[in-house]
């Protein structure tokens, strides 16, 4: 090549097409969503999720804070599974010590959106304000939302949103990752 060429690479989109994997190989990445404080009920409810999400080798996802997001992280990081933080803040050791990939973004409240859009599915354990707007923000985006001790919503109109209602982590687990679920009752 002479001086100020550019090296002919391939077409981007075909080598990452080339390179994925097939959808029945790519690990589910379930989005676990709460209080960043909460009683030792709700954490535990959350660690047992983590862990069982760490067994089910399902990628989980979460605000990477305190509360919830801490005791899910932790109890799935102990087991050897993959946790995802999407911060709010600029720094990346802000994780609490379960994340293992801390993804800082700066968008404060906004990172709720990412959480979210990250998922294929969301599991929410108990809840204030920003668990609310992230169980808003899956209901928006077509996810599906598995709650656990959580918000009941009702519409304006008077129709229940589709939060899938589960008894324990176990049955909060499998609806997240069961595929063959029929959601259309």
């Amino acid at each position: 090549m002479g001086r100020g060429e550019a090296e002919a690479l391939p077409c981007p989109s075909l080598y990452t097409v080339a390179k994925m994997k097939p959808a029945s190989e790519v690990r589910k990445r379930i989005a676990v969503i709460g209080p960043g404080v909460a009683d030792a009920d709700t954490l535990a409810v959350a660690g047992e999720v983590g862990a069982q999400l760490a067994q089910r080798d399902a990628v989980l996802v979460c605000g990477g804070g305190g509360g919830c997001m801490a005791a899910a992280a932790r109890a799935a990081r102990d087991l050897g599974g993959t946790t995802v933080g999407i911060l709010p803040g600029y720094d990346a050791a802000a994780a609490n010590e379960g994340i293992e990939i801390p993804v800082a973004t700066g968008l404060g409240q906004a990172r709720n959106v990412v959480v979210v859009a990250s998922a294929d599915a969301v599991i929410a354990i108990g809840g204030a304000a920003g668990t609310l707007s992230e169980i808003a923000i899956a209901l928006k985006l077509g996810r599906r939302v598995v709650g656990l001790q959580t918000w009941e919503l009702r519409a304006p109109d008077g129709s229940i949103p589709p939060i899938l209602q589960a008894r324990d982590a176990s049955e909060a687990v499998e609806l997240a990752l069961d595929d063959e679920l029929d959601l259309s009752r």
